[in-house]
Protein backbone atom coordinates (compact mmCIF):
# COMPACT_ATOMS: atom_id res chain seq x y z
CA UNK A 1 0.00 0.00 0.00
CA UNK A 2 1.22 3.52 -0.83
CA UNK A 3 -0.25 7.00 -0.89
CA UNK A 4 -0.56 9.32 -3.83
CA UNK A 5 0.65 12.62 -2.47
CA UNK A 6 3.55 12.97 -4.94
CA UNK A 7 1.48 13.07 -8.13
CA UNK A 8 1.86 16.52 -9.79
CA UNK A 9 -1.45 16.45 -11.68
CA UNK A 10 -4.00 14.88 -9.35
CA UNK A 11 -7.23 14.64 -11.32
CA UNK A 12 -9.33 16.20 -8.56
CA UNK A 13 -7.26 19.42 -8.67
CA UNK A 14 -7.91 20.03 -12.36
CA UNK A 15 -10.91 22.25 -12.84
CA UNK A 16 -13.40 21.70 -15.63
CA UNK A 17 -13.39 24.08 -18.57
CA UNK A 18 -16.24 25.95 -20.18
CA UNK A 19 -19.20 27.88 -18.89
CA UNK A 20 -22.71 26.91 -17.95
CA UNK A 21 -23.99 29.29 -20.64
CA UNK A 22 -21.93 27.52 -23.30
CA UNK A 23 -23.14 24.12 -22.18
CA UNK A 24 -26.74 25.28 -22.14
CA UNK A 25 -26.27 26.66 -25.66
CA UNK A 26 -25.15 23.21 -26.81
CA UNK A 27 -28.19 21.65 -25.18
CA UNK A 28 -30.45 24.22 -26.91
CA UNK A 29 -28.90 23.36 -30.30
CA UNK A 30 -29.38 19.65 -29.68
CA UNK A 31 -33.03 20.03 -28.73
CA UNK A 32 -34.22 22.79 -31.05
CA UNK A 33 -32.09 22.41 -34.19
CA UNK A 34 -31.53 18.67 -34.20
CA UNK A 35 -28.71 16.20 -34.53
CA UNK A 36 -26.75 17.54 -37.52
CA UNK A 37 -26.37 21.16 -36.32
CA UNK A 38 -25.46 19.80 -32.91
CA UNK A 39 -22.75 17.56 -34.35
CA UNK A 40 -21.27 20.48 -36.29
CA UNK A 41 -21.22 22.73 -33.22
CA UNK A 42 -19.83 19.94 -31.07
CA UNK A 43 -17.05 19.35 -33.56
CA UNK A 44 -15.95 22.98 -33.37
CA UNK A 45 -16.03 23.03 -29.56
CA UNK A 46 -14.14 19.76 -29.18
CA UNK A 47 -11.55 20.73 -31.81
CA UNK A 48 -10.85 23.99 -29.95
CA UNK A 49 -10.58 22.16 -26.62
CA UNK A 50 -8.31 19.50 -28.11
CA UNK A 51 -5.91 22.03 -29.61
CA UNK A 52 -5.85 24.39 -26.63
CA UNK A 53 -5.55 21.95 -23.71
CA UNK A 54 -2.13 20.29 -23.68
CA UNK A 55 -2.51 18.17 -20.52
CA UNK A 56 -5.58 16.15 -21.54
CA UNK A 57 -4.26 15.89 -25.11
CA UNK A 58 -0.99 14.37 -23.87
CA UNK A 59 -2.84 12.05 -21.48
CA UNK A 60 -5.02 10.83 -24.34
CA UNK A 61 -1.96 10.20 -26.49
CA UNK A 62 -0.22 8.19 -23.74
CA UNK A 63 -3.30 6.03 -23.34
CA UNK A 64 -3.82 5.49 -27.07
CA UNK A 65 -0.16 4.54 -27.53
CA UNK A 66 -0.68 1.79 -24.96
CA UNK A 67 -4.10 0.50 -25.96
CA UNK A 68 -3.97 0.69 -29.74
CA UNK A 69 -1.60 -2.26 -30.32
CA UNK A 70 -3.85 -4.36 -28.08
CA UNK A 71 -6.97 -3.22 -29.93
CA UNK A 72 -5.77 -3.09 -33.53
CA UNK A 73 -2.77 -5.41 -33.49
CA UNK A 74 -0.42 -2.68 -34.71
CA UNK A 75 1.30 0.44 -33.32
CA UNK A 76 -0.58 3.72 -33.15
CA UNK A 77 -0.66 5.69 -36.40
CA UNK A 78 -2.26 9.04 -37.11
CA UNK A 79 -2.10 9.98 -33.44
CA UNK A 80 -3.42 13.52 -33.87
CA UNK A 81 -6.61 12.52 -35.69
CA UNK A 82 -7.21 9.51 -33.45
CA UNK A 83 -6.79 11.72 -30.40
CA UNK A 84 -9.36 14.11 -31.84
CA UNK A 85 -11.75 11.18 -32.32
CA UNK A 86 -11.14 10.28 -28.67
CA UNK A 87 -12.16 13.77 -27.60
CA UNK A 88 -15.16 13.73 -29.93
CA UNK A 89 -16.34 10.50 -28.33
CA UNK A 90 -16.15 12.25 -24.96
CA UNK A 91 -18.16 15.22 -26.24
CA UNK A 92 -20.82 12.88 -27.57
CA UNK A 93 -20.97 11.13 -24.20
CA UNK A 94 -21.74 14.44 -22.46
CA UNK A 95 -24.73 15.02 -24.72
CA UNK A 96 -25.83 11.41 -24.27
CA UNK A 97 -25.93 12.16 -20.55
CA UNK A 98 -28.14 15.16 -21.14
CA UNK A 99 -30.41 13.11 -23.41
CA UNK A 100 -30.65 10.35 -20.83
CA UNK A 101 -31.83 12.74 -18.12
CA UNK A 102 -34.04 14.78 -20.46
CA UNK A 103 -36.31 11.96 -21.51
CA UNK A 104 -34.98 11.85 -25.10
CA UNK A 105 -35.32 8.18 -26.13
CA UNK A 106 -32.03 6.31 -26.39
CA UNK A 107 -31.48 2.91 -27.94
CA UNK A 108 -30.45 0.94 -24.83
CA UNK A 109 -29.75 -2.74 -25.31
CA UNK A 110 -28.79 -5.80 -23.26
CA UNK A 111 -27.57 -9.19 -24.22
CA UNK A 112 -29.96 -11.85 -22.86
CA UNK A 113 -27.29 -12.86 -20.32
CA UNK A 114 -26.78 -9.31 -19.00
CA UNK A 115 -30.51 -8.65 -18.73
CA UNK A 116 -31.06 -11.92 -16.91
CA UNK A 117 -28.20 -11.12 -14.50
CA UNK A 118 -29.57 -7.65 -13.72
CA UNK A 119 -33.12 -8.94 -13.27
CA UNK A 120 -31.90 -11.68 -10.97
CA UNK A 121 -29.85 -9.21 -8.90
CA UNK A 122 -32.86 -6.92 -8.50
CA UNK A 123 -35.32 -9.74 -7.73
CA UNK A 124 -33.01 -11.24 -5.11
CA UNK A 125 -33.60 -8.20 -2.89
CA UNK A 126 -30.00 -8.37 -1.64
CA UNK A 127 -28.75 -5.23 -3.37
CA UNK A 128 -25.04 -4.94 -3.97
CA UNK A 129 -21.98 -2.88 -4.85
CA UNK A 130 -21.41 -2.09 -8.54
CA UNK A 131 -17.83 -1.43 -9.62
CA UNK A 132 -17.64 0.89 -12.61
CA UNK A 133 -14.93 2.79 -14.47
CA UNK A 134 -14.53 5.87 -16.64
CA UNK A 135 -15.23 3.87 -19.77
CA UNK A 136 -18.55 4.31 -21.53
CA UNK A 137 -21.45 6.27 -20.10
CA UNK A 138 -22.49 5.52 -16.55
CA UNK A 139 -25.20 8.20 -16.59
CA UNK A 140 -27.32 6.09 -18.94
CA UNK A 141 -27.19 3.22 -16.46
CA UNK A 142 -28.19 5.61 -13.70
CA UNK A 143 -31.03 7.01 -15.77
CA UNK A 144 -32.49 3.51 -15.93
CA UNK A 145 -33.14 3.76 -12.21
CA UNK A 146 -35.70 6.44 -13.01
CA UNK A 147 -37.63 4.03 -15.24
CA UNK A 148 -37.73 1.02 -12.87
CA UNK A 149 -39.30 1.36 -9.48
CA UNK A 150 -37.40 -1.70 -8.26
CA UNK A 151 -33.94 -0.40 -9.25
CA UNK A 152 -32.51 2.06 -6.71
CA UNK A 153 -29.02 3.48 -7.20
CA UNK A 154 -26.72 5.50 -4.96
CA UNK A 155 -23.60 6.91 -6.63
CA UNK A 156 -20.33 7.62 -4.88
CA UNK A 157 -18.49 10.21 -6.95
CA UNK A 158 -16.38 13.35 -6.88
CA UNK A 159 -18.60 16.22 -8.01
CA UNK A 160 -16.70 19.35 -7.00
CA UNK A 161 -14.68 19.63 -10.20
CA UNK A 162 -17.78 19.10 -12.39
CA UNK A 163 -20.12 21.61 -10.77
CA UNK A 164 -20.75 23.52 -13.99
CA UNK A 165 -21.94 20.46 -15.85
CA UNK A 166 -24.01 19.28 -12.88
CA UNK A 167 -25.51 22.76 -12.56
CA UNK A 168 -26.47 22.70 -16.22
CA UNK A 169 -28.08 19.27 -15.82
CA UNK A 170 -30.12 20.51 -12.86
CA UNK A 171 -31.39 23.50 -14.85
CA UNK A 172 -32.13 21.81 -18.16
CA UNK A 173 -33.20 18.23 -17.53
CA UNK A 174 -36.61 16.92 -16.66
CA UNK A 175 -35.88 13.94 -14.44
CA UNK A 176 -34.60 13.50 -10.96
CA UNK A 177 -31.07 12.20 -10.68
CA UNK A 178 -29.84 9.36 -8.51
CA UNK A 179 -28.71 9.91 -4.95
CA UNK A 180 -25.09 11.11 -5.05
CA UNK A 181 -22.66 10.98 -2.14
CA UNK A 182 -19.46 13.03 -2.44
CA UNK A 183 -16.56 10.57 -2.17
CA UNK A 184 -14.33 13.01 -0.32
CA UNK A 185 -16.85 13.06 2.51
CA UNK A 186 -17.25 9.35 3.30
CA UNK A 187 -17.34 8.74 7.02
CA UNK A 188 -18.28 5.74 9.19
CA UNK A 189 -21.78 7.20 9.24
CA UNK A 190 -21.77 7.28 5.43
CA UNK A 191 -20.69 3.64 5.32
CA UNK A 192 -23.62 2.78 7.57
CA UNK A 193 -25.97 4.60 5.19
CA UNK A 194 -24.59 2.59 2.29
CA UNK A 195 -25.08 -0.66 4.20
CA UNK A 196 -28.68 0.35 4.85
CA UNK A 197 -29.21 1.03 1.13
CA UNK A 198 -27.88 -2.39 0.21
CA UNK A 199 -29.78 -4.19 2.95
CA UNK A 200 -32.94 -2.59 1.55
CA UNK A 201 -32.18 -4.01 -1.89
CA UNK A 202 -30.46 -0.96 -3.37
CA UNK A 203 -27.22 -0.72 -5.32
CA UNK A 204 -24.17 1.41 -4.59
CA UNK A 205 -22.06 2.52 -7.57
CA UNK A 206 -18.38 3.40 -7.24
CA UNK A 207 -15.62 3.93 -9.81
CA UNK A 208 -12.45 1.94 -9.08
CA UNK A 209 -10.12 3.40 -11.71
CA UNK A 210 -9.19 6.76 -10.21
CA UNK A 211 -6.94 7.50 -7.28
CA UNK A 212 -8.55 8.87 -4.11
CA UNK A 213 -9.48 12.53 -3.86
CA UNK A 214 -7.51 12.76 -0.62
CA UNK A 215 -3.76 12.93 -1.26
CA UNK A 216 -3.10 10.47 1.57
CA UNK A 217 -5.55 7.97 0.13
CA UNK A 218 -4.31 4.41 -0.22
CA UNK A 219 -3.47 3.03 -3.66
CA UNK A 220 -1.94 -0.09 -5.11
CA UNK A 221 0.35 0.03 -8.15
CA UNK A 222 -0.73 -2.60 -10.67
CA UNK A 223 0.34 -3.36 -14.20
CA UNK A 224 -2.17 -1.82 -16.61
CA UNK A 225 -1.53 -1.84 -20.35
CA UNK A 226 2.13 -2.61 -19.87
CA UNK A 227 3.17 -0.19 -17.12
CA UNK A 228 2.48 0.38 -13.42
CA UNK A 229 -0.49 2.58 -12.60
CA UNK A 230 -2.10 3.51 -9.27
CA UNK A 231 -5.52 2.09 -8.45
CA UNK A 232 -7.52 2.98 -5.32
CA UNK A 233 -7.90 0.41 -2.59
CA UNK A 234 -10.98 2.14 -1.16
CA UNK A 235 -13.67 0.56 -3.38
CA UNK A 236 -12.41 -2.92 -2.52
CA UNK A 237 -12.15 -2.24 1.21
CA UNK A 238 -15.71 -0.95 0.98
CA UNK A 239 -16.82 -4.13 -0.82
CA UNK A 240 -15.29 -6.22 1.96
CA UNK A 241 -16.88 -4.14 4.71
CA UNK A 242 -20.35 -4.09 3.17
CA UNK A 243 -20.41 -7.91 2.89
CA UNK A 244 -22.62 -8.06 -0.18
CA UNK A 245 -22.77 -9.18 -3.82
CA UNK A 246 -20.35 -7.27 -6.06
CA UNK A 247 -20.93 -6.61 -9.77
CA UNK A 248 -19.27 -4.82 -12.67
CA UNK A 249 -21.32 -2.38 -14.72
CA UNK A 250 -20.66 -0.50 -17.95
CA UNK A 251 -22.58 1.16 -20.78
CA UNK A 252 -20.77 1.12 -24.11
CA UNK A 253 -21.73 2.92 -27.31
CA UNK A 254 -21.92 1.07 -30.62
CA UNK A 255 -23.11 3.35 -33.41
CA UNK A 256 -26.35 4.89 -32.14
CA UNK A 257 -26.99 2.13 -29.60
CA UNK A 258 -25.86 1.76 -25.99
CA UNK A 259 -25.11 -1.72 -24.69
CA UNK A 260 -25.26 -2.27 -20.95
CA UNK A 261 -23.01 -4.95 -19.49
CA UNK A 262 -23.91 -6.11 -15.99
CA UNK A 263 -21.84 -9.02 -14.71
CA UNK A 264 -21.30 -10.74 -11.35
CA UNK A 265 -17.84 -10.04 -9.94
CA UNK A 266 -17.81 -11.59 -6.47
CA UNK A 267 -19.74 -11.91 -3.21
CA UNK A 268 -18.23 -10.81 0.10
CA UNK A 269 -21.20 -11.86 2.24
CA UNK A 270 -19.23 -14.61 3.96
CA UNK A 271 -15.75 -13.08 3.64
CA UNK A 272 -13.87 -13.44 6.93
CA UNK A 273 -11.86 -10.59 8.40
CA UNK A 274 -8.62 -12.56 8.10
CA UNK A 275 -9.24 -13.03 4.37
CA UNK A 276 -9.81 -9.38 3.51
CA UNK A 277 -6.24 -8.48 2.52
CA UNK A 278 -5.85 -11.49 0.26
CA UNK A 279 -9.28 -10.95 -1.26
CA UNK A 280 -8.60 -7.25 -1.92
CA UNK A 281 -5.33 -7.95 -3.72
CA UNK A 282 -6.95 -10.60 -5.90
CA UNK A 283 -10.06 -8.52 -6.56
CA UNK A 284 -8.03 -5.48 -7.64
CA UNK A 285 -6.09 -7.59 -10.11
CA UNK A 286 -9.31 -9.03 -11.53
CA UNK A 287 -10.77 -5.53 -11.83
CA UNK A 288 -7.72 -4.36 -13.82
CA UNK A 289 -8.12 -7.36 -16.13
CA UNK A 290 -11.80 -6.44 -16.63
CA UNK A 291 -10.88 -2.81 -17.34
CA UNK A 292 -8.20 -3.89 -19.80
CA UNK A 293 -10.73 -5.97 -21.72
CA UNK A 294 -13.19 -3.07 -21.78
CA UNK A 295 -10.55 -0.69 -23.15
CA UNK A 296 -9.38 -3.24 -25.70
CA UNK A 297 -12.88 -3.59 -27.13
CA UNK A 298 -13.85 0.10 -26.91
CA UNK A 299 -10.56 2.04 -26.87
CA UNK A 300 -12.03 5.48 -27.59
CA UNK A 301 -14.53 5.30 -24.73
CA UNK A 302 -12.16 5.43 -21.73
CA UNK A 303 -12.57 9.04 -20.64
CA UNK A 304 -9.71 9.54 -18.21
CA UNK A 305 -7.90 12.61 -19.55
CA UNK A 306 -5.29 12.88 -16.79
CA UNK A 307 -1.75 11.48 -16.38
CA UNK A 308 -2.52 7.93 -15.30
CA UNK A 309 0.68 5.88 -15.43
CA UNK A 310 3.62 6.54 -13.14
CA UNK A 311 5.90 6.96 -16.17
CA UNK A 312 3.66 9.69 -17.62
CA UNK A 313 5.03 12.23 -15.13
CA UNK A 314 8.60 11.67 -16.27
CA UNK A 315 7.61 11.93 -19.94
CA UNK A 316 5.44 15.01 -19.57
CA UNK A 317 7.62 16.90 -17.16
Amino acid sequence: MTTYSDHPQHWARIQESGTVAGMRAMVWIRRRLGRLPFRLALGLVIAYYYISRALPRRASRRYLERIWPLHAGRPLRGAFLLGLRHFMAFGQSLMDKVDAWSGIPLDIRFTPEDRACLDQAIRSGRGGLMLVSHIGNLEICSAMSDTREDFHVTQLMHTRNARKFNQMLDRTTLRRGPEIIEVSEITPATAMRLAERINAGGFVVIAADRVPVSEDGRVCHLDFLGAPAPFPEGPFWLAALLRCPVYTLSCLREGESHYIEFRPFDDTTHLRRAERDTWREDAMQRYVEWLTDQCRRYPLQWFNFFPFWLTDDRHDG
